[in-house]
């Protein structure tokens, strides 16, 4: 039997643009176990922390996991000042993961 999981072949994660104000995150793919040790690291990029607002482009986000829910809300609330997160484009089984795991307390979402 094929193994199916993904691999890091089936994902995707960038900080695409910042100004120094705002930071545009994109991730595209399924973003699960396989992809949360790279998505920890792309969150702790120091043009994030200068950053006052954040927008994580989703539109292409098949599936998030909790963990990699949880990851983005902690990178989020773990600044001194928590910036402007906009979630631009979930699936809406996106979106409800990312609530289940709270991430709605500190981030708007825009379809």
């Amino acid at each position: 039997m094929a193994d199916s999981r993904p691999d890091a072949s089936q994902y995707a994660l960038a900080v695409d643009t910042t100004d120094g104000q705002r930071a545009v995150l994109a991730f595209s793919g399924v973003l699960d176990a396989h992809a949360l040790r790279e998505l920890e690291e792309l969150l702790l990029d120091p043009r994030l922390r200068r950053a006052g607002a954040w927008v994580l482009e989703m539109r292409a986000v098949e599936r998030i996991d909790l963990a990699c829910a949880y990851a983005v809300l902690r990178a989020a609330t773990s600044l001194p000042e928590t910036p402007a997160v906009t979630v631009r484009g979930a699936r809406r089984s996106v979106q409800r993961t990312l609530r289940h795991a709270g991430v709605d307390a500190v981030v708007t979402f825009e379809e």
